[in-house]
C-alpha cells in the first residue's frame, strides 16, 4: 500500500464573470480557427474539419439514467465520455481525425463544459481528438500522466490546454475527484514505465453502488504492479485495456476487477486483429459479457445506483460478441483483394475493388504489406 495515497479535489465552482471569460475565449479560439471561411473549424488531420452535431454518432436513446459513460465509437482509439448529474468528464479524444466526431458527439450530448479532462496517455489514438474538444468547450481540469511530450499531437493538446488559462495536471495515484453524485478516484499508474502504454492513468468511478474501471491502454506488468499495491480493483464495469490486446488483460488482474461486463473499443477489421483471441478467451473463461464498438457503435452504460442500463448503437449477436468459435471472430485469417495497378489491398466487401483483371488475392494483412501493397484508406482502418 506504499503507493496509495489519498487525496480529494473539489471541482471548483467559477464565478459568473470568469465562466463568461472562459466561454468567451473558447468562442475566441473557434472563431480564430476558422480562417476565411467564417465557419467554425477544430483541429482534425492535414486539414481543420467543420463538426456537424447531426452527423454525430447516434446518441443511444434507450439510456436515461443518473451517471452515463458512453464508449464512443471512434474506430480503433478510445474516447470515453461520463455524465452524472448534468457534469461532464472525458476519458481520451480518440485520433486527431476523430476531433470532428468527438465535438459533435458531446455537443448531441448537450456538453457545455467539461468538469475534467483525462489524457490516459500520450499516444495519439487517445490524446488525438482532445485538443479539439478544448477548443470548443471550457475546462475545469486537464490531466495527463506526463505534462510534455514530442509528438504533435500531444504538442496540440497542451497548446489548447493553455489556450483556456490552464496547464496540464500529472495527478497522483489517490486523487479523488467529485463528478455529480459519483466519485472518480486515480488508481495507477503506480510506478514509473519505460513503455508509454503503462503509463495510462487508470480511473475508477464509484457511483452508489456501481463501479466502472477505465485503464486505456494498460499491459500486464503495470497490471500486476497496480493488482499488487493494494487498490480496489473490483468494478462492475471494465474498458478492457488496449482495445482487446494480449499484452493486457491477464487472468491476475480479471481475477482482482471481477467485472461483469467488458468493453472492447477497437475498428473494424482493424490491422492489429484486435480484440485478441486470447483475451476475449479469458474473458469467456471469467464469465464476462463483452461489448464491442467494432460491432455495436456507440455504447452506453447507465446506472441509477443500483442497477445498469445497456445501449447500443448497432444490434449484435452475443456469439459474435465473443465467439467460442475463433474463426467467428474478427481475430480470423481474413482474406484481402489488391490491385495490381495501384498497389493498394482492399476488403473483399470495398466498393473501390479493382476489375477482376487487376485483382490479386491475399490470404493475411502481413502478406499484402509483404508484397508491397498499402492498405486502402477507406476499408481498413
Amino acid at each position: 500500500m506504499e503507493n496509495w495515497k489519498e487525496e480529494k479535489v473539489n471541482a471548483p465552482k467559477k464565478g459568473l464573470w470568469q465562466r463568461l471569460a472562459a466561454l468567451a475565449a473558447a468562442a475566441a479560439l473557434v472563431l480564430s480557427l476558422a480562417g476565411c471561411s467564417g465557419l467554425p473549424s477544430v483541429p482534425g488531420g492535414s486539414a481543420d474539419v467543420v463538426p456537424n452535431p447531426s452527423s454525430a454518432a447516434a446518441a443511444v436513446d434507450t439510456v436515461d439514467a443518473p451517471l452515463e459513460v458512453h464508449f464512443i465509437d471512434v474506430g480503433q482509439a478510445l474516447s470515453v465520455l461520463v455524465e452524472c448529474d448534468g457534469q461532464f468528464m472525458l476519458y481520451d479524444g480518440g485520433n486527431v481525425d476523430d476531433g470532428s466526431l468527438i465535438v459533435s458527439y458531446l455537443q448531441s450530448q448537450g456538453v457545455e463544459q467539461l468538469e475534467y479532462v483525462f489524457c490516459s496517455h500520450a499516444h495519439e489514438d487517445h490524446v488525438g481528438g482532445l485538443a479539439a474538444a478544448l477548443a470548443y468547450f471550457p475546462a475545469y481540469h486537464v490531466y495527463s500522466p506526463v505534462a510534455d511530450a514530442s509528438t504533435k499531437c500531444f504538442q496540440d493538446f497542451v497548446k489548447y490546454t493553455q489556450q483556456q488559462g490552464l496547464q496540464v495536471e500529472v495527478p497522483a495515484v489517490g486523487t479523488m475527484w467529485p463528478l455529480g453524485g459519483a466519485t472518480v478516484t486515480m488508481l495507477g499508474p503506480v510506478a514509473q514505465y519505460s513503455d508509454t502504454n503503462d503509463t495510462s492513468i487508470v480511473l475508477r468511478i464509484d457511483y452508489g453502488s456501481t463501479s466502472f474501471l477505465l485503464t486505456g491502454d494498460m499491459e500486464k506488468t503495470a497490471e500486476t504492479d497496480l493488482v499488487n499495491s493494494g487498490a480496489n480493483l473490483r468494478a462492475d464495469v471494465l474498458q478492457v485495456g488496449h482495445h482487446g490486446s494480449s499484452t493486457s488483460t491477464s487472468y491476475l488482474f480479471l481475477n482482482a476487477v471481477l467485472p461483469k461486463m467488458g468493453i472492447i473499443s477497437c475498428g473494424v477489421n482493424n490491422k492489429y486483429g484486435h480484440p485478441h483471441e486470447e483475451t476475449l478467451s479469458i474473458l469467456r473463461d471469467a464469465g464476462v459479457d463483452v461489448y464491442r464498438t467494432d460491432l455495436q457503435g456507440t455504447i452506453t452504460i447507465g446506472s441509477d445506483g443500483q442497477n445498469y442500463t445497456v445501449g447500443t448503437e448497432h444490434f449484435a449477436a452475443d456469439p459474435a460478441l465473443n465467439p467460442t468459435d475463433p474463426a467467428a471472430s474478427s481475430t480470423a485469417q481474413q482474406a484481402y483483394i489488391g490491385n495490381v495497378n495501384s498497389k493498394k489491398f482492399h476488403l473483399p466487401t470495398c466498393p473501390n475493388l479493382p476489375a477482376e483483371k487487376n485483382q490479386i488475392l491475399f490470404s493475411s494483412y502481413q502478406e499484402a504489406v509483404e508484397a508491397g501493397y498499402t492498405p486502402c484508406s477507406s476499408c481498413i482502418k
